[in-house]
């Protein structure tokens, strides 16, 4: 089976995981997933959503989208979600757009990280294209 570059590994890797390794990662990623969007909040990032798109994605089995106030709270949103991921073995295969203004983006690779300034997220409108995803409830339940 011939798949173009990164797909070849996630294939490889997934059908060499046994089914409960598989299990066990689904639930690390939706945890990541969920802990990033956490974080993004913490860090003043807006209008966060977490989809769980592993139904209808061959390439990733979560997107985390949220909206920043500027370029530089983008860049220092994805630079902790990186110091977030290391330990916990959520590695970047790959990060993108730190220079602009508009948008960046981390792949760890089950979990996409897509952080826009607010025209950006309009025009892109990841929330729709992904609208078949599960909404992943990510929110901290308020302390009584």
């Amino acid at each position: 089976m011939v798949l173009p570059g990164n797909l070849t590994w996630r294939w490889i890797i997934e059908t060499l995981q046994a089914p409960a390794d598989q299990s066990q990662r689904m639930g690390a990623s939706r945890q990541f997933a969920i802990d990033s969007a956490r974080l993004l909040a913490d860090t003043r990032c807006n209008h966060i959503c977490v989809l769980d798109v592993s139904a209808v994605s061959p390439v990733t089995d979560f997107l985390v989208i949220a909206t920043g106030t500027s370029p530089r709270q983008l860049k220092t949103a994805c630079d902790e979600l990186e110091e977030m991921g290391e330990p916990r073995d959520f590695r970047p295969l790959s990060r993108a757009g730190d220079g602009g203004a508009n948008w960046s983006c981390i792949d760890f690779v089950d979990v996409v990280v897509h952080v826009f300034s607010q025209d950006a997220r309009m025009f892109y409108d990841l929330d729709a294209l992904w609208g078949d995803g599960e909404k992943v409830e990510w929110e901290r339940e308020a302390i009584k």
